[in-house]
C-alpha cells in the first residue's frame, strides 16, 4: 500500500503560522510581485530579505500540532509506503518528527547562493552583506523558497509517487495553486483513492472521492487512526 499526502497552508496555520496571502492578493501589505518573484528581488533585494526575515522569526516561535504529529505516527507505524510532499516553507513538519518530507516550495530555514547554488542552513536574518561560506561571495544569498514564475522542487519524484499511488490525501490545501492543485487528477487517474481534509471545500473538492471539512488537528489523527486500524 502506498499513499501520498499533501499538505498546505491550513495544516501550519493551526499551529499560528500565518497565511501571508489576504484575500486582498497582498502577502502582509506587500505585492506579491515585489516579495516573492525573482523580479521583485533583483528591484529590491532588501526589502524581499526584511519580509522573510520577519516569517523566518515568527516560524521558530510556533509548535507542530495534533496533524503535524499524526502524519509523523503514520510514517512511524504504518507498514506501507508514504510520500509525504508539503507547500509549506516551514520545519513543522520535520520537528514532529516526519522523515524525508518533499518541500516543494522550498524551506524558509534555509538559504541559497545565486552564485554557486550552495544551500546552507539559515535560522537569523539575512541582508544584501550576507556572506555565502561556500565561496565567500557578498550579496548573493537569498532564501531558499521557491517564487512565482520559478520551477517547484522534487517534481519529478512526485509525479512518480502518484503513478503508484493506492491513496492521495490532500489536508489543508486552496487547491488553486498549480501544479499541486493538479495532484488529484494525476492520482485519481493513476487509481488511487483520494481524499481531502480541509477548514473549508478547496477549489478540487468535485473531484475527490471523499471530502472531510473540519479542523486538520482533529480530522488528521481520525485518518490516521483508521489507516492504521486497517493496517
Amino acid at each position: 500500500m502506498r499513499a501520498v499526502v499533501l499538505t498546505g497552508a491550513g495544516i501550519s496555520a493551526e499551529s499560528g503560522v500565518p497565511v501571508f496571502r489576504g484575500d486582498d492578493g497582498l502577502w502582509e501589505g506587500h505585492r506579491v510581485e515585489d516579495v516573492a518573484t525573482p523580479e521583485g528581488f533583483a528591484r529590491d533585494a532588501e526589502t524581499v530579505h526584511r519580509f522573510y526575515n520577519g516569517r523566518r522569526a515568527r516560524v521558530q516561535e510556533v509548535e507542530p500540532n495534533a496533524a503535524h504529529e499524526a502524519l509523523a505516527r503514520l510514517a512511524r507505524e504504518w507498514s506501507g509506503e508514504l510520500t509525504l510532499v508539503t507547500q509549506n516553507i516551514d520545519d513543522l513538519h520535520e520537528r514532529a518528527g516526519s522523515p524525508d518530507v518533499l518541500h516543494m516550495h522550498g524551506e524558509l530555514l534555509k538559504s541559497r547562493c545565486n552564485e554557486c547554488g550552495a544551500v546552507r542552513s539559515c535560522t537569523g536574518d539575512l541582508s544584501r552583506a550576507s556572506i555565502c561560506d561556500a565561496c565567500e561571495g557578498i550579496d548573493c544569498l537569498r532564501p531558499h523558497v521557491v517564487w512565482f514564475g520559478e520551477m517547484p522542487f522534487h517534481l519529478q519524484e512526485i509525479e512518480r509517487a502518484l503513478d503508484q499511488a493506492d491513496w492521495f490525501v490532500s489536508i489543508g490545501t486552496s487547491g488553486r495553486v498549480y501544479p499541486a492543485a493538479g495532484f488529484v487528477r494525476v492520482a485519481a487517474a493513476a487509481g488511487a483513492r483520494t481524499l481531502e481534509l480541509n477548514l473549508d471545500p478547496s477549489e478540487q473538492s468535485g473531484v475527490f472521492d471523499e471530502s472531510r471539512l473540519g479542523r486538520a488537528g482533529e480530522l488528521v489523527p481520525a485518518w490516521v487512526d483508521e489507516l492504521l486500524g486497517a493496517d
